[in-house]
């Protein structure tokens, strides 16, 4: 099996992007990294749905639904909740399809704090200080990632 659906995550304040410390983040907003993934997601025939939630628990339901709707692959910038969410982890790791964590700054040269991302234990592959192209090298990576070994 092909990847043919995929789930974009979108932690908390993501929403903010574009006007929240541009000089991290840029001045992109969210709906435009929205627009560049669904365009190269639909040159590839996938179906893509895109989320952002500030809630953590939203986060974890769309998880848990992508388990049961068919959905191939997450890519998921958790945000904040990469250093802080085990709950986050343990949805994932009951999710069988691949997995893409995305971060647009560079989280190792950042705080200390921030060097550590709970989600990267089951992520199998991350993406970070790219900037918005960290999305679009998601969408690539994941066409060269076998899916069928992971589903059953």
């Amino acid at each position: 099996m092909s990847v043919r659906k995929v789930l974009v995550l979108n932690g908390p304040n993501l929403n903010l992007l574009g006007t929240r410390q541009p000089e991290i983040y840029g001045y992109e907003t969210l709906d435009d990294i929205h627009q560049a993934v669904r365009h190269k997601a639909e040159q590839k025939g996938w179906t893509l749905r895109f989320f952002q939630s500030n809630s953590e628990g939203e986060l974890i339901d769309a998880i848990q639904a992508a388990r049961l709707d068919g959905t191939d692959a997450i890519i998921i910038n958790p945000a904040a909740y990469s250093h802080t969410s085990v709950a986050i982890l343990d949805a994932l790791n009951a999710y069988e399809g691949k997995v893409i964590e995305v971060h647009l700054s560079n989280i190792h040269k950042r705080e200390t704090f921030r060097h550590h991302s709970y989600v990267s234990l089951r992520a199998d592959g991350v993406i970070a200080g790219l900037g918005s192209r960290g999305y679009l090298l998601a969408l690539d990576g994941l066409g060269h990632v076998d899916v069928s070994k992971q589903k059953t």
